[in-house]
């Protein structure tokens, strides 16, 4: 932040040199260097893979212990009383070692491939995420911990919290840093969780998940922007657009996506994200522990978080915390709530070419901006859920066969990802270095009372549509 603009308000920009401005790339280029088809990309491969072995060695209908091919090729630290020693290795036929190692190399090979075709050095990528690896196993071990299990203190809890004292200490080495893919772990983690998804509940999630996502946010965000306008009379109408679509609809990509389109300043844009991350860190610690204490039910516990806070990380941070229902729906509603992305960028470009920086020569944006910003990884997501849902339905020995491939492998996979990304995102926060977003005013002021009114609004909907107005809904995903 400049000592020019001070945080409190600060005043539009007359040059162009540090406004934010869309990053325009062809089909090709994105298909190439894109985070969100990456994600697709190895999701892709690791699901296919798993499958093909299950399919080239499937159950046979009259022996009923049927062992998946899989079993024991990938694993996580186990549990321990007294030795953490025990939780990786307890003799030489009773250990996790290999299966760890395995699933490091595959993850190197296929996030540091994916990391060099879009520009980062394997070799700088590869010596990071050694660090990042050996973190993420760290925390699996301390969940291990018998004591530690008693009191769910989960495996994501242990990883923020490993990654958030190193940064806030020693700091987070330079080395590490360009294995620091929080978004390429989480995307992909998510794509193979759709392989969990079954479309059953997909569609059980489906109209009151719609309502929660798609209700709640456009009032308020337009209720926030209009606060900051006529309440706070804030100057810089596009720093109170930027935090309020950051906010409302799902942190960095929205304010990423709604900078472009109002021609935000780069520093409103940073302004507006370390605004984000401070409560996002705070409300993902929190809200687990508030839904906890006041017995909700996971599914509505696991709709508020989707709805509530910023990033599709963190949702998924916090739904681990509740459980795997409330995982399940945090992390659909939130993918729901990504849709509008994009549809939030084209009204917010289309309401300021109109209104805010109306002028013969303004360009009004293309219909086509919506798929542009449009979270691709969500269509992976969503398609490894049809696939599997429809091989599924085909008979015992599919489902037998899906989930020996759920359980031996992609969900092995999947939370080593997730662990990956709790990791990376306690290094990147720096208390240090956000505080400075608590101190403004009519900024911090505008967040608070923004977040506040979409915290009520979305519980309110979310047990509207869950416990009042389609509770078959519940029972089924409680199932």
């Amino acid at each position: 932040m400049t000592d020019q603009f001070p945080p409190q308000d600060m005043p539009p920009s007359n040059t162009d040199k540090d406004i934010v401005v869309a990053e325009h790339r062809s089909l090709a280029e994105e298909l190439k260097n894109s985070e969100d088809w990456w994600a697709i990309y190895l999701g892709a491969i690791i699901l296919g893979a798993a499958f093909l072995v299950i399919w080239l060695n499937p159950p046979v209908a009259e022996i009923a212990d049927y062992t998946s091919p899989l079993k024991g090729w990938f694993a996580k630290p186990g549990s321990w009383e007294t030795n953490p020693v025990d939780s990786v290795y307890q003799s030489p036929k009773k250990n996790s070692l290999a299966g760890i190692a395995v699933v490091f190399l595959v993850s190197l090979l296929t996030f540091g491939f994916g990391a060099k075709v879009m520009g980062t050095s394997f070799r700088r990528f590869a010596i990071g995420f050694c660090f990042v690896f050996l973190l993420a196993t760290l925390a699996y071990v301390l969940t291990g911990q018998v004591v530690v299990k008693n009191y769910n203190l989960e495996y994501a809890l242990w990883a923020l919290g490993i990654g958030l004292l190193i940064s806030n200490t020693v700091g987070t080495p330079g080395v590490i840093k360009p294995a620091l893919r929080t978004e390429f772990y989480i995307k992909t983690g998510l794509v193979l969780l759709g392989a969990e998804v079954l479309v059953s509940k997909l569609i059980a999630l489906g109209v009151p998940g719609i309502f929660v996502a798609w209700v709640v946010t456009p009032i308020v965000l337009i209720s926030t922007y209009i606060f900051g306008q006529k309440v706070l009379k804030m100057e810089s109408k596009s720093l109170n657009m930027v935090i309020s679509a950051d906010m409302s609809v799902c942190g960095v990509s929205a304010a990423i996506a709604t900078a472009a389109a109002c021609k935000a300043k780069k520093e409103e844009l940073s302004f507006a994200i370390g605004l984000s991350l401070s409560f996002t860190v705070i409300m993902m610690i929190v809200l687990p522990q508030i839904i906890k204490a006041v017995g909700m039910s996971e599914v509505l516990g696991g709709a508020w978080l989707g709805g509530t806070i910023d990033s599709t990380g963190a949702v998924a941070v916090a739904g681990v915390m509740l459980g795997d229902t409330a995982k399940d729906v945090a992390v659909t509603i939130k993918m729901i709530q990504n849709i509008l992305i994009g549809v939030t960028a084209f009204g917010v470009a289309v309401y300021w070419v109109s209104f805010v920086e109306k002028d013969e020569t303004s360009t009004r944006p293309q219909v086509s901006e919506i798929w542009r910003r449009f979270p691709k990884f969500v269509l992976g997501f969503i398609g490894a859920s049809i696939i599997f849902s429809l091989i599924y339905s085909q008979g015992e020995t599919s489902q037998t066969m899906v989930d020996s491939m759920k359980g031996d492998c992609t969900k092995v996979f999947r939370g080593w990802f997730f662990c990956l990304a709790f990791v990376s995102i306690g290094l990147e926060t720096n208390f240090r270095d956000l505080a400075k977003f608590l101190k403004g005013s009519k900024p911090l002021i505008l967040y608070v009372v923004g977040q506040s009114l979409n915290l009520a609004l979305t519980l309110f909907m979310a047990w509207l549509m869950f416990e009042v107005i389609f509770r078959e809904a519940t029972q089924k995903l409680l199932q």
